[in-house]
């Protein structure tokens, strides 16, 4: 990620800061995902965002400390016009669906094609299929379509649970390589 902001904190040690936006429909886990990031926690029965929520989180990085300013977008449709807004200047953006819906990664397809055509040119994309401990019984998306469309665009991609935890902090560490 070649356009990282690094200050000068801790010390003298540099941190690069690297603006994150989480992108996908209403429902599909981002707030959890960035609560389990940032504070090890989830809650089953969140409030829907309401316009955007940040949180800062830093990391460890093959040697290098990175702060992660998060972006997290409300999903709502009605709040759709808000989102250039949010990453516009982001270095990554971790697109959300819920692998038990259909509907919702096919928008995290058209995030994708937005962020493409309208976000800086240099910008990580992580696609980030979410609700993976409830993969056995409810999967609507299947892995190698997710993984066809992720390899054919040049995006990172994961399936993660931010339930459990599983595969959290690699979607940002991703970010963060």
């Amino acid at each position: 990620m070649s356009n990282r902001n690094p200050k000068q904190e801790n010390g003298g040690s540099k941190i690069q800061h690297v603006k994150l936006v989480l992108l996908g429909d209403q429902g599909v886990g981002k707030s959890s995902i960035a609560l389990r990031f940032v504070r090890g926690e989830f809650y089953e029965n969140s409030e829907a965002t309401v316009g955007a929520a940040f949180l800062t989180q830093t990391v460890n990085v093959q040697g290098h400390s990175i702060k992660f300013d998060i972006w997290d977008t409300a999903g709502q449709e009605r709040y759709h016009s808000l989102a250039p807004m949010y990453y516009r200047g982001a270095q990554a953006a971790i697109v959300v669906y819920d692998i038990t819906n259909q509907k919702s990664y096919d928008r995290a397809v058209a995030w994708v094609k937005e962020l493409r055509q309208q976000a800086n040119s240099q910008i990580t994309i992580v696609l980030a299929g979410n609700k993976a401990d409830m993969a056995h019984d409810s999967r609507a998306v299947q892995i190698e379509e997710a993984k066809h469309f992720s390899e054919s665009n040049d995006l990172g991609w994961f399936e993660a649970s931010a339930k459990t935890g599983m595969a959290v902090g690699d979607i940002f560490m991703s970010v963060g390589k």
